[in-house]
Formats: structure tokens, sequence, C-alpha cells
């Protein structure tokens, strides 16, 4: 089921348009990443879907439902949508008292506060706190009491702004784990943005990224700059620096003359062990540089003369028996090129 769906959505200020979405779906039940700089609009675009914000421009519905941005309207939608901002305020009380904050505006009664409460703080193992002033937490706890406090609320979806920002590598992980646990256990749907690529992929393969307000293929990996080339045969190529080349389809024509920039989305690249001397046409020959497993999948990245990252299934990288070190050839769907 389609959660979100977002048409000729625009946001804009006096002088600038800081968000310019012409199509997106967000199915139900899923987690998505939303990748980007800062000034992406990253920020504009989850306080859109937490219906905190209206768009400029456009139309979005939810769960098939016009959206109509009137505050009687949003303030029902809002009881759906809890967001987690990037640095969470605790009320200067305990920690039951923060989490349970909430549930009492929403007339919940007492025995079922505590009772959520109590189940929110254990999911994110915080339950030993309970009575802690939540002001004093350090910035990993205050994260996870935050996690909680929005739990307990029952949303249908979960919005993280940089959620492991300016947090320790241990409770990184935790925050990872708790998220991953909440969309896996509660059937939430998960949207959170994140400047680091390595921990979107550990939680989900459903990537976003934003630049200048717009969406574009998946970036921040095998992004290359070079020229469009006509060989001999007339077939088309983009060559990027030491000798690379990458195969273009006709319906790949790119942008004419000078040089342009590409994205092969990771997922998209073909890798096959080196047998002998042979290579297949159009292949990209490189060796293993490094392979780490996230989630279900493995990130392997190849030196073909300029770094190469591919995403493989762990059961398709055990069949094909890669390891560091292993001479490889590489080979680029079609669909998996884009232009920028």
């Amino acid at each position: 089921m389609i959660l979100y769906r977002l048409s000729n959505i625009q946001k804009v200020y006096p002088g600038r348009t800081v968000l310019d979405i012409s199509s997106l779906e967000i199915e139900a039940g899923k987690v998505y990443a939303l990748l980007g700089p800062n000034g992406a609009g990253k920020t504009t675009l989850l306080n859109i879907l937490a219906f905190l914000d209206a768009p400029s421009c456009g139309e979005m519905s939810f769960r098939s439902r016009k959206v109509r941005f009137t505050e009687a309207v949003l303030q029902q939608l809002r009881k759906k949508v809890v967001m987690v901002d990037q640095h969470p305020i605790m009320f200067t009380t305990s920690v039951y008292k923060n989490v349970e904050f909430g549930l009492k505006i929403r007339g919940v009664p007492k025995i079922d506060r505590e009772r959520l409460v109590a189940e929110s703080l254990d999911l994110v193992g915080m339950r030993r706190f309970i009575s802690a002033p939540a002001h004093r937490l350090s910035g990993g706890e205050t994260q996870r009491v935050a996690l909680a406090r929005a739990l307990a609320l029952s949303p249908e979806v979960f919005l993280c702004d940089e959620p492991t920002s300016g947090i320790d590598a241990e409770n990184r992980q935790v925050v990872v784990d708790i998220l991953r646990q909440i969309n896996r256990e509660k059937q939430i749907s998960l949207i959170f943005t994140t400047h680091d690529r390595a921990q979107a992929n550990s939680l989900t393969r459903r990537i976003l990224s934003l630049e200048g307000g717009s969406l574009r293929a998946a970036a921040y990996e095998n992004v290359f700059t070079g020229l469009i080339e006509t060989r001999s045969d007339s077939t088309r190529c983009f060559r990027v620096r030491n000798g690379l080349r990458i195969k273009l389809t006709k319906s790949q024509a790119g942008p004419q003359g000078g040089r342009s920039r590409i994205v092969i989305d990771p997922a998209g690249l073909k890798l096959m062990p080196r047998t002998g001397n042979r290579q297949p046409a159009d292949a990209i020959s490189g060796r293993v540089v490094s392979a780490a497993f996230e989630n279900d999948h493995v990130r392997v990245v190849v030196d073909a003369g300029v770094s190469l990252t591919a995403y493989l299934p762990q059961a398709e990288y055990r069949d094909k028996r890669i390891l560091v070190g292993d001479a490889v050839d590489l080979l680029a769907l079609p669909e998996s090129i884009h232009f920028l």
C-alpha cells in the first residue's frame, strides 16, 4: 500500500526554491533513508511529511486520501505521524514524565500510560532510567528516550532527522538497531535522514537522494564526471578518467557536448569473478579492495582505476566466492546509469 504520494510539490521562500519534487511514492511499513548534503531540503521534506509544514504548491495524499492543508485536517494527521528531531529536548523532570507527556495530552488513561511508558522504555533499553532526570542524560541516552517518547504514541509513521548525529559510536549502533526493531516488530513506517551512506544501507535498500531540493538517483557512490564518446561502430560510451569507459544504450543519450556527470546505482553493478584472460564485452576490469556485510547485502569496493561500489545479496556474494584481492569484471545494467 502506498503511504505517501507526492506530486509537483514545491516549497518556496522569497528568492529561492528549497524543495521541488515532481513525483514521489513511499510504501507503508517500509524503511526509507533520505540522503543529501546540508541545505539539500531533507528537513523541509520531513516537515511536510510530518504535516508540520505545508508546501507552497503541489498535491500530497496520505493512505490514498488527498491531504487538505487546513489546521483541522493537519491536527488529525499529526496523531498518526511522529517526528524525532536531530537534537531532542527533554523536560527538566523524570524520564517517565517525559515519555508520558504526549499520552497525557491525548487523554490516555493512567493505567494505559504506565503500561505504554514501560513497554516503550523496555524496547529502547532505558527502563532502568525511568526515574532519572531526563535533562541530565547523555546524548545517546537522550536519543533513546526520544524514540521511546515517540513510540509510546503508537504512530503509523516514524520520521527521524539525523537520529545518530552527535552521539558516540556505541550508541549510534544501538539507535540503528532500535530503529530496525521498531520497523520489524511494530510494522511502523520509518523515514530517516542521514549523511552516512553505509548507515543507510545497513537499514534499507530504499534510498532517496536530495540535491538542491530535487530527488536524484542514489548518489554519494559511483558518481563520475567525464565525456560522452561515439565509437567507430556508432555505439556510445561514457569515458571517465584513467581510461575507464562505460557503455551507454541508445536511450541514454545524455547531454550533448562538454563534460557530464553520471551516477551508477551500486545495486545495478553485476560482479563476476575473472576466469582466465577472457573478459566479457563492455565489462569493467578491477580488483576487490574491500567487502563488508551490511544487513542482508555485501558492499564490495573494486579498484578499476577509479573506485566502484557494488551491492550484492549475501547469497549471491557467497555463491561467487569473491574475496578481497580477487580480479573481477563488472557490468553496469543500463537501468542503473543516470545522468545528473
